[in-house]
């Protein structure tokens, strides 16, 4: 009896292990193991290993080797995570990665944090968290400005997603601004865009008791955030808005129409049909796409702008982001384009694991970059 229940811990060890190199079932709990798996697999490992002494001491011949070479290919797949972005690390300049990191976590520093109102559409109060640095010595000196769109399918979610990144920046000389948007269906777009620019617009007009530079303005966005952004900052054409960052966004509306389902794992055809009204079969309806993709709203002056994606990917297609960085390439815009071999959707859910440490790196990089 113990043979068979060290042959169902092995294949399911083996099982998850696979989820960092295919795709994930289009099933939310697929995704969920599979975001286990990548970014967490440096802890699981140690089951596989413990689970291969277990099968040593206690069982013989064909079973033996049979359940030990289930562990050693669980092994090998959940650390693939680590390796890769190792090896990435080592092949992109200034990128970062530390193993020790994956086992102890840097601290993050606790930033102070604000919330305001910044708009009243229709009535309705809009708040955004502003996550304050310290002083510079220089306090004439204005700090530049990340504002941070979170995801949700854009029929939910809310500014308090991951808000350990928030304190991140911040502690990094950034003041970032969180928001809280509309959401679908009982607000679609435009309205997601339009709370964005409304965001953009008090915080230059506060600009001066905040402290922050209004013409040193980053936007970054997660999942539908990241669409948000990308069409936002395209669409806007203000020159104040130095970079855009986008993690696991799609870009091209009437590309995820075709490309969408009601059995995918979330529904896709619903969410679209919330957020746009149905498909793009009318004059009306494609200005609306259109509006909404920021891969056909890009200029040759758009702004400098950071994509991280993953192919295995089940919620957002990686192909989104290889398709707007090809738009980028054609028109000369400024962009990097770090697609990481083994990451799902929401990677960065853990900072310090192999695609949040990249990811980290990237990010600071760009910051840096776009934000003197």
């Amino acid at each position: 009896m113990l043979k068979y229940l060290l042959l169902f811990l092995a294949l399911l060890a083996a099982a998850i292990s696979v989820l960092t190199v295919v795709r994930a079932p289009d099933t939310t709990l697929a995704w969920k193991f599979a975001l286990l798996a990548g970014e967490f697999g440096h802890w699981l490992v140690f089951f596989p290993l413990g689970l291969a002494g277990l099968v040593w001491v206690a069982t013989k011949g064909g079973w033996r080797v049979g359940l030990l070479l289930l562990c050693t290919g669980a092994v090998i797949g959940l650390l693939r995570p680590a390796v890769s972005a190792w090896r990435l690390a080592a092949l992109t300049p200034g990128a970062k990665f530390s193993w020790i990191r994956l086992y102890v976590p840097g601290k993050i520093p606790r930033m102070p944090v604000r919330t305001e109102v910044y708009a009243r559409p229709d009535g309705q109060e809009l708040k955004l968290d502003l996550y304050l640095p310290p002083f510079a010595k220089d306090s004439n000196a204005g700090r530049p400005c990340l504002l941070v769109i979170h995801g949700g399918g854009w029929d939910s979610g809310d500014n308090s997603q991951l808000t350990e990144w928030n304190h991140r920046w911040a502690g990094r000389g950034w003041v970032v601004a969180a928001i809280n948007y509309r959401l679908a269906p009982a607000h679609p777009w435009p309205a997601q865009r339009d709370d964005v620019l409304a965001a953009l617009a008090w915080l230059k007009a506060n600009a001066r008791s905040l402290g922050l530079d209004p013409h040193r303005l980053v936007v970054l966005g997660r999942s539908a955030g990241g669409q948000i952004a990308t069409a936002t900052a395209y669409g806007a054409h203000d020159p104040d808005i130095r970079g855009v960052i986008a993690l696991y966004a799609p870009h091209d509306m009437k590309f995820v129409w075709s490309v969408s389902r009601e059995d995918d794992a979330l529904n896709s055809i619903k969410l679209l049909r919330q957020y746009l009204g149905g498909p793009p079969d009318s004059p009306e309806r494609v200005v609306l796409y259109d509006s909404a993709s920021g891969q056909l709203l890009a200029r040759a002056d758009s702004p400098p702008t950071l994509l991280i994606h993953g192919p295995p990917d089940t919620l957002v297609w990686y192909r989104h982001s290889r398709r707007l960085a090809a738009r980028l390439q054609e028109l000369g815009v400024a962009h990097t384009h770090l697609e990481l071999p083994w990451a799902t959707h929401a990677f960065d859910f853990n900072p310090d694991g192999p695609g949040g440490q990249l990811a980290d790196s990237a990010i600071a990089e760009f910051l840096d970059r776009v934000g003197r």
